[in-house]
């Protein structure tokens, strides 16, 4: 906690006991019992159940709430809200067995300054995750069964994990602010360098590792203590604005002699100028992470109050590239919130390039999975309901440094369910892309698409099922 906040005042009175400061029932969440029933009249529509626990839970912490995986705020529109609309009479739709659909994905090729741009098998590929986030095995996992489906891993902030460079074919790695683990060798390993200004899960700030994962291995990787929390700095030593990024991204070809792309990656806040001025400023590849992306650790007010959807970003962001007359040169890519194959569909239909999933790798691995249900139950929570990764006590193994419990993590089952689980989603966006008359998903466009909801056509444009238009305020 900032020395500001850290009051001198002292009771006159003894301090309580923690016990004390706690609710006597001890419970954070939930209503606190003892209300007459003649006063249940359902609560407000305000000070709701949650509310209350929230404030409840303030009080005795004295601090923000802390907690990983993603964004729990309901509110938010989701790829549920689109549906495609197939070729039926007016288009002629694909035979679903005998025809064939590309799913070949190409991105960091259209500056032509890259020696040797990202070629994917799909249009789909795995999220910058850190070690100590996650399990050298988690990790590891994760890049074989990226690897066997043909596509890439990223590896998150904190350097470049051995085990995920053997483990991954293509390995983007990630220059976040904080400079951890930059190490020039291990940019010249790299497949293309992520040079990070912000992520959906909590733009604004920097990363976050708490001191129970900050094991030996994390720390002599980021040269920080280990034990001690890991609060990244949000801003670049090495630049503040679009000229001073454009001098670090020639920084970094030179360095890698032109053969890898850069990719710049942000949170979505203001997408139709912020991708605008990664574009102009030299970037190959322009990262766009939603509101829904998930983290290993973050303050619960940002998880849930900053940022905007994935959904109602992808337009303006291709619409900048559009005016900026660089549409056909930057690569876009986006995530937040993509679980299936259909949520990617939709994601190239409303104009991305591809997609960039995590969470969903992530149980794909084993998160979550219904095992362990006593370790689940220690924490609070049990499978299906875990968002526990800032703890380090993972029960599966995989959002932890502590070594038993990594042991839960067999590499080789993880990593075929990871590759299944990317064949299963690319065949699902093949489908979609053969059913609207598609010979590669890349020419899925906003066309293919009607909006089921009026917030969901206004917020990207597309027409409302039924009307030939789509929705303004």
């Amino acid at each position: 906690m900032a020395d500001d906040l850290n009051s001198t005042y002292e009771y006159p009175f003894p301090m309580p006991s923690e016990e004390e400061v706690a609710y006597s029932d001890g419970a954070i969440k939930g209503r606190t019992p003892g209300s007459p029933s003649a006063y249940d009249k359902g609560g407000s529509t305000r000070w709701t159940p949650d509310a209350i626990a929230e404030v409840q839970a303030l009080a005795q912490l004295g601090r923000y709430q802390v907690r990983g995986y993603n964004c729990f705020n309901q509110r938010m529109p989701t790829f549920d809200d689109l549906t495609f609309v197939p070729a039926t009479m007016t288009r002629l739709p694909l035979e679903g067995y005998r025809e064939s659909c590309d799913m070949t994905t190409v991105l960091g090729a259209g500056t032509g300054l890259v020696e040797r741009p990202l070629e994917l098998k799909i249009p789909i590929y795995i999220a910058s995750m850190s070690f100590g986030a996650l399990s050298a095995s988690a990790k590891a996992a994760i890049g074989y069964g990226a690897s066997k489906a043909g596509t890439m891993t990223c590896t998150g902030e904190g350097g470049m994990l051995e085990d995920e460079r053997e483990a991954s074919q293509k390995l983007v790695y990630q220059l976040t602010p904080a400079r951890y683990g930059v190490d020039l060798e291990h940019i010249r390993k790299a497949d293309g360098l992520e040079l990070v200004v912000g992520q959906g899960a909590k733009p604004g700030t920097g990363g976050l590792l708490l001191g129970m994962k900050v094991v030996e291995r994390v720390s002599k990787m980021r040269s920080l203590p280990a034990g001690v929390d890991q609060r990244s700095t949000v801003r670049h030593p090495d630049f503040l604005g679009a000229d001073d990024m454009a001098v670090k991204i020639e920084e970094l070809r030179i360095a890698t002699n032109y053969k890898v792309p850069i990719l710049v990656k942000m949170g979505a806040t203001r997408p139709r100028f912020d991708v605008a001025i990664a574009a102009k400023a030299g970037a190959d590849i322009v990262v766009l992470d939603g509101a829904e992306g998930g983290t290993g650790a973050s303050p619960e007010l940002l998880l849930n109050h900053t940022g905007i959807p994935c959904l109602s970003a992808i337009r303006p962001a291709r619409q900048a590239l559009e005016d900026c007359g660089m549409s056909d040169k930057v690569s876009l890519v986006v995530s937040g919130g993509i679980r299936t194959g259909v949520d990617v569909a939709k994601c190239l239909a409303l104009g991305a390039d591809a997609v960039m999933i995590g969470t969903a790798a992530m149980i794909a691995l084993g998160c979550n999975s219904p095992r362990y249900e006593k370790d689940y139950h220690a924490l609070g929570t049990s499978p299906g309901a875990c968002h526990h990764c800032h703890t380090g006590m993972c029960p599966v193994g995989i959002a932890t440094q502590n070594k038993e419990l990594e042991k839960r993590v067999n590499i080789a089952a993880g990593a075929e369910r990871v590759y299944r689980f990317l064949t299963a989603i690319a065949m699902e966006v093949t489908m979609l892309a053969k059913a609207c008359g598609k010979s590669s998903v890349h020419n899925l466009e906003v066309e293919d698409l009607r909006a089921l909801s009026f917030e969901a056509s206004a917020f990207t444009g597309v027409k409302m099922a039924g009307l030939d238009r789509a929705f303004t305020w």
